[in-house]
């Protein structure tokens, strides 16, 4: 696997690690910018490291191809993505006329 691919991977992985860790309700959609990454990887049997695999909730020893597909999965059924201000955690609008 091609380095770079593997670096932006992983620190796509760290992203999500952080925005699962925001309450659902607080939670931003799962930004747009994650696919590249996923994609780049999804076909990779290679081991991901220890640390990847529990980032992404999966058994060790899980390969790239899997936690491209936790990645993907959080894309998935979006029907609108985070602006990058908004990540990890959803602005909340004030009410109208609340300040």
């Amino acid at each position: 696997m091609h380095p770079a691919a593997q670096l932006q991977f992983e620190r796509t992985v760290r992203e999500y690690s952080r925005w699962k860790m925001v309450p659902k309700d607080e939670r931003s959609p799962a930004p747009g910018w994650w696919w590249q990454p996923a994609f780049e990887v999804s076909a990779r049997s290679e081991m991901m490291p220890a640390q990847t695999c529990l980032c992404l909730e999966l058994p060790i020893s899980s390969s790239y191809s899997a936690g491209a597909a936790v990645l993907m999965s959080a894309l998935a059924e979006q029907t609108s993505l985070a602006w990058p201000d908004e990540f990890p955690h959803r602005i909340m609008q004030k009410p109208d006329g609340v300040d």
